[in-house]
């Protein structure tokens, strides 16, 4: 078998992520033997993930911090999707030094819903975020508004919410999108706002991260230009499910892999080329040993 093998240049984490990790591995380093709490998962990929836990970092979710008693003298990260306010009240509370990897990204959506409901509120308008419902980055956008905000995971989520007046079509609404959705997606969502509420009723924020955005149509050429691929991320990446479903749309032969251990030889002809991609959520180091177990076969 010859085949030939070609690593998408601009796959793998994101600068968010990248920060995220990079102040988990810095704390536990600086002790070896420590722990760090994590508040969520780090990144959605579980090879990464043992990577770290084997270094001391230690996933908790929401309801183990619901049950802590104290935790004075311990240490917890905040990952790159953001927290809502009431989370860092209770991690005050139990007495955590909190060490906050919130994406710059994600910060200034937070600020900027923050600030629309401050001005919506008054006038009975309404916050919608277009977004993947309970994910963790729009828990925290929710959060910014007390609970009181729409969101919508599609078209039809959003007719729904416009026919039983959850979204108002007599007062200002301003629509936000969870920073890793699809750009085409989110436009489709914002066309049928502008359709549906009177003009100059609707404020549209462009707020899917540039990195994420540029990477959808840099995937689409890759897609196309290789005979098979292999998509390397996390099965509970909500972004490597949104790029995965963007490759095979192009190209029928992509195939959702977690690891080099999902590879299988009858995926492959003589001579085919193959593109090896992955989400934000994807380490560099993944998608190397994905190449590299392709290559010897």
């Amino acid at each position: 078998m010859d085949l030939k093998v070609e690593i998408d240049a601009g796959s793998g984490f994101c600068g968010g992520v990248i920060r995220a990790i990079g102040c988990a591995e810095k704390f536990l380093d600086a002790v070896p033997g420590r722990h760090l709490f994590s508040l969520g998962a780090i990144v959605h990929n579980e090879e990464e993930l043992s990577r770290l836990g084997r270094k001391g970092l230690v996933t908790i979710d929401y309801d183990d911090l619901t049950d802590m008693q104290a935790a004075a003298g311990e240490s917890l990260l905040i990952r790159a999707h953001g927290e809502p306010p009431q989370t860092y009240a209770k991690a005050a509370a139990l007495g955590f030094n909190v060490i906050d990897c919130t994406c710059p990204v994600v910060l200034r959506l937070q600020d900027s819903i923050r600030n629309a409901y401050a001005r919506l509120k008054p006038l009975g308008g309404k916050v919608v975020i277009f977004g993947k419902v309970g994910h963790a980055e729009v828990l925290g956008l929710v959060g910014q508004t007390g609970g009181d905000a729409v969101v919508v995971e599609d078209l039809a989520m959003l007719e729904e919410a416009l026919a039983d007046g959850r979204v108002p079509t007599d007062a200002p609404v301003e629509v936000f999108s969870q920073t890793t959705k699809s750009p085409d997606e989110y436009a489709g969502i914002c066309a049928l706002l502008k359709e549906r509420l009177p003009q100059g009723s609707l404020t549209v924020h462009d707020t899917v991260c540039s990195q994420v955005a540029t990477r959808h149509g840099r995937l689409s050429s890759f897609a196309q230009s290789h005979d098979v691929i292999l998509f390397v991320s996390g099965k509970t990446s909500s972004n490597g499910r949104v790029l995965c479903d963007l490759c095979k749309s192009l190209n029928i032969r992509t195939y959702h892999i977690g690891s080099e251990a999902d590879i299988k030889r009858e995926w492959f002809g003589d001579e085919d080329r193959v593109g090896v991609c992955g989400a934000t959520s994807t380490p560099k180091w993944l998608l190397e040993k994905v190449a590299d177990a392709v290559r010897a076969l």
